[in-house]
């Protein structure tokens, strides 16, 4: 017997599989009735459920369950169309469909809550800060100091040294530690421009991800 691609289309929208919550014997059970890929444009939840069920076929003779619930979809869809009209306990169907997805629906809802409550890891960088003097008299204690003195959420200041650049101008090389969502390297830059008695320019020399 054929499988009824349209009874199945009907069940697979709303459902991932043909019986219960993961790949089981009645979707191995319907999947092997059926030749080939069905087409999307006629039967999207079909060929959905026919590619993600063939990706198991290495597994298909040790899933669970029974093939019983596939045996449902046999048959062509005038006989399908027949059963409806004469099934008498198609409101029991619609309330056990109706509490399956009621169940369902509280299963995603507490595995949101669990995901949100999970700690996000927090992205951090570490940064290589060049600041450069306006000449070799600028005094670069007093620059790095007025740099040091920077505070912003998620920014913290390591360990720094004078590199010579020529005609006895040294920069000052600092290395610091940023939150990444919490700090703007061109704010940063911005705040330090502000030293300008001290300060010609800074630059990002390296930034690696932590």
């Amino acid at each position: 017997m054929s499988v009824d691609l349209t009874k199945l289309e009907a069940h697979l929208a709303t459902r991932s599989y043909v019986e219960g919550y993961t790949p089981s014997q009645a979707d191995v059970h319907v999947f092997k009735a059926i030749s080939s890929a069905p087409d999307p444009s006629a039967y999207l939840h079909v060929a959905r459920w026919y590619t993600h069920i063939q990706s198991y076929a290495a597994e298909h003779a040790s899933l669970p369950g029974s093939s019983k619930a596939g045996e449902a979809f046999f048959g062509s869809a005038a006989a399908a169309e027949e059963d409806d009209e004469v099934d008498l306990f198609g409101s029991d169907d619609e309330e056990e469909d109706a509490e399956a997805e009621r169940i369902k629906a509280e299963r995603v809802a507490a595995y949101n809550v669990k995901k949100a409550a999970k700690p996000k890891t927090v992205a951090k960088s570490v940064v290589t800060f060049e600041v450069k003097p306006w000449d070799d008299e600028t005094d670069m204690a007093e620059l790095e100091k007025a740099v040091r003195s920077i505070e912003m959420e998620g920014l913290v200041w390591g360990a720094s040294k004078l590199v010579p650049i020529g005609y006895g101008i040294r920069k000052l090389q600092i290395t610091l530690v940023v939150e990444d969502e919490l700090v703007s390297l061109d704010d940063l830059q911005d705040k330090v421009a502000e030293f300008e008695d001290y300060v010609q320019s800074s630059d990002i020399a390296a930034m690696q991800k932590l």
